[in-house]
């Protein structure tokens, strides 16, 4: 109407960009609303997002940071390998296609208009505490190859045309030498998934009938200039120069960061960063580009949603390796990756920030938790805990609580205790171990319980074997820790990735770090 076309630019790109957030939130709540799960329903495990035609992600609504970074370039591998046409949602978990790591899949919708015409895509991700792999929760710390941490779904249609493929999904995720040991679970949050993208298709389809098409599609490309414009001058604030910065995972293997800056464009490049890992700590690129995107966005300190017009500035180099392994066709060969997308995500997190100089360091980790017990139809529970924040000039850091890479709900007492065989003895925040500065580091928190049945418990964590740095004279926040306390009175110590067999009255405690400080006390 008239007074939409008169109105300014800039004010009708915030409106539309609001207008989109407020559709990714609605999918987000009713994925939660329709959900089964746990994991989905009380911690919140998810996250949902709108991209254009090209595949780019456009908005989302505030969810994990860690699934919406990488939620672009899913898409576009995904759409290489299986057409995605009008009533179609498309599901896939596989790390060589953009996905994170084997629980969390991601299902995708397009969104056609009414004459056919391609105008976006509704993805949304959500954590299955169960997809199967050698230890029930399917994070196992062993795990050495892909096979080992579960099933790995190829992108596969869970509705064709219109119609439910969910038996072909059913058989996929039965499959295989460690198939999912709660079909049901996984199949009532994937169905979920797919009316929350639908929210998403109808939602925007509503809007471009009331704007029309072509200005939907022009509105979604200024959203991407102004994320555009607004990281060069983030870049063009810090400065032409190079800066540089290398983290050790606790097991010593090196993430090394270059970033170069020349008027208002970056070149970020990790080379020199470890080979192939061993174990479970590789990440895939999508991970890195999700790390990436996450801290163009505290460089901008604009209102702006996570929107892939901020890598337009940036040109990102991955060598093969830690960073970037190559997955043959095998799962059986290929490298395990689930601790990439929790662990490795903080850890590249804390390079950047440090090669920049933004804060002192987070806690680094996001203290998984996994336990669990019995074959198919057994108890699966997945949990990340929360701890200090790194401090910043001007500002003490946050105490226990979620930071960067991950934005997830701890679940209430009362579920956690009715639903599995476990009781809760303390919750609290370990005060303290936040690093001296100025600007304090936030203080850890401590979590302990006692399990009232025997379970398989697994670990995955970092900064155990050093705390997390302070910055222009702060001191580095105390590291983690984690023990398990058996009925009889034994103590054993648990290392950074690691797992053990609970009996009836053991008690796990878990003590996670502190942030370190900013400045000279």
């Amino acid at each position: 109407d008239v007074q939409r076309e008169t109105m300014p630019g800039a004010v009708r790109i915030e409106l539309f960009s609001h207008r989109l957030e407020s559709v990714a939130h609605e999918m987000g709540e009713a994925l939660r609303r329709m959900a089964i799960s746990t994991n989905v329903k009380e911690r919140l495990d998810y996250s949902c997002a709108l991209l254009d035609a090209d595949g780019e992600l456009i908005v989302n609504a505030p969810h994990v940071p860690v699934h919406l970074g990488s939620l672009g370039l899913c898409v576009r591998s995904v759409r290489e390998a299986i057409a995605i046409g009008p009533g179609d949602v498309v599901i896939t978990n596989n790390p060589a296609l953009g996905g994170s790591h084997l629980p969390d899949i991601t299902a995708i919708t397009g969104i056609f208009t009414p004459g056919g015409r391609l105008l976006g895509y509704a993805a949304s991700r959500a954590h299955h505490a169960e997809i199967g792999g050698t230890r029930p929760g399917s994070m196992p710390p062993m795990a050495r190859t892909l096979a080992e941490e579960g099933v790995v779904i190829p992108p596969m249609y869970l509705v064709r045309a219109g119609q439910a493929w969910y038996m072909k999904v059913s058989d996929v995720l039965l499959r295989g030498p460690h198939p999912t040991r709660c079909v049901s679970d996984n199949l009532d949050d994937l169905l979920a998934a797919a009316a929350a993208n639908q929210r998403g298709v109808s939602s925007v389809l509503e809007l471009a009938g009331q704007m029309g098409e072509d200005s939907v599609r022009r509105m979604m490309g200024a959203m991407k200039d102004r994320a555009a414009r607004a990281a060069g001058r983030a870049f063009a604030a810090i400065g032409d120069g190079e800066f540089g910065a290398e983290e050790r995972l606790d097991d010593g293997s090196p993430i090394v960061v270059r970033v170069r800056i020349r008027a208002g464009k970056a070149e970020i490049d990790f080379s020199g960063s470890a080979g192939v890992h061993p174990g479970n700590l590789n990440a895939t690129p999508a991970i890195v580009r999700s790390a990436v995107i996450y801290v163009l966005r505290l460089l901008v300190r604009e209102d702006l949603p996570l929107n892939e017009g901020l890598m337009r500035a940036v040109r990102l180099t991955i060598p093969e390796g830690m960073l970037n392994p190559v997955f043959g066709p095998d799962p059986g060969l290929a490298p395990a990756v689930v601790g990439g997308n929790v662990e490795t995500s903080q850890r590249l997190v804390d390079t950047l920030l440090k090669a920049l100089g933004v804060c002192a360091c987070s806690q680094g980790t996001m203290n998984n938790v996994v336990f669990g017990a019995g074959g198919t139809g057994g108890i699966s529970y997945y949990e990340t805990v929360c701890g200090g924040c790194g401090a910043g000039p001007g500002w003490h850091g946050a105490s226990a609580v979620h930071s960067h890479m991950t934005n997830t709900r701890i679940t209430d007492p009362e579920i956690l205790e009715t639903r599995y065989p476990v009781r809760l003895e303390r919750f609290c925040v370990r005060r303290g171990s936040g690093g001296a500065g100025r600007w304090r580091g936030g203080d850890g928190a401590t979590r302990e319980m006692t399990f009232l049945a025997p379970m398989s418990l697994s670990i995955l964590s970092q900064h155990r074997t050093a705390g997390p740095y302070g910055l222009e004279g702060g001191g580095a926040g105390q590291p983690g820790r984690q023990r398990v306390v058996r009925a009889g009175g034994e103590v054993i110590e648990l290392g950074p990735i690691d797992g053990c067999e609970l009996g009836a009255g053991d008690r796990l405690v878990l003590e996670t770090p502190g942030g370190g400080g900013y400045g000279e006390p």
